[in-house]
This record gives structure tokens, C-alpha cells and sequence, in this order.
């Protein structure tokens, strides 16, 4: 089951339930202007999600600390009921931002969906 919620704002939200695994996929830019609507459908999409959540980061245009935050939010409700949280593709300048931040070291980061899969098999090395 695919649900897709677009806010107004240029940003976007899909959820898919996989196989052992749930996939958001975020689109567009994370910022000040988007993350407002969409913190509570990433909420939401995070509700009952398995053992493994990856986030698809690859159609990210632009991420801002705002956007940052989102994604430690994401990290700080699911951590507590023991579920795996991946990143998955992220952009040049978004991993600058993780980087710069010191925040590459509080997530699991893949370069892709694919790797990201296998994340929870393969423990929480940062760089695969």
C-alpha cells in the first residue's frame, strides 16, 4: 500500500509498507517553509513501522537545519521501540549538512534504497 501526501509547500511524503520493512520516501526541499506539514505525516508514517524504516533521501532538493531536525524527530520516535532508522541516498549537500552537523553519526546512512535494506542485517555502520 502506497500513501503520497503532498503538502502545498513543494515538499512531499510517501509511505510504503515492504516486506520486513517500511519505506518514506521525502521529495523536494526541507526547510522552514515545509517542515511544519510535514513533521505530522512523517508522524503519522511512522506510526506501526516495523523493524526497519528507511528514509529515501534521493528526491531531496534542498535541506536546511529545519529539515535536519525532521529527521532527528523521525530518529527520536522510533529509537525507544527498538526500530532500526536508514537513510537512504542521500544528496551531495545533504550530506555535507549530516556531516557538518556531526549528525552522520547519530544515523545509519546508505547510498542507496537497496543498501539501506540491509542495514538492519548488517548492524549501524555509517557509510556502506
Amino acid at each position: 500500500m502506497i500513501n503520497t501526501v503532498t503538502p502545498p509547500i513543494g515538499a512531499g511524503l510517501s509511505r510504503e509498507r515492504l516486506p520486513g520493512h517500511v519505506l518514506i520516501t521525502l521529495r523536494g526541499e526541507l526547510d522552514v517553509a515545509s517542515t511544519p506539514a510535514l513533521r505530522e505525516r512523517l508522524h503519522a508514517a511512522l506510526q506501526d513501522p516495523g523493524p526497519l524504516v528507511v528514509i529515501d533521501l534521493s528526491q531531496v532538493t534542498f535541506c536546511d537545519a529545519s529539515g535536519l531536525a525532521l529527521l532527528v524527530g523521525a530518529r527520536r520516535r522510533t529509537e525507544p521501540k527498538g526500530v532500526t532508522l536508514v537513510l537512504a541516498a542521500p544528496s551531495a549537500q545533504m550530506t555535507r549538512m549530516l556531516g557538518v552537523t556531526g549528525l552522520h553519526g547519530a544515523f545509519t546512512i546508505r547510498r542507496s534504497v537497496a543498501a539501506a535494506r540491509l542495514a538492519r542485517a548488517h548492524g549501524r555502520s555509517a557509510a556502506a
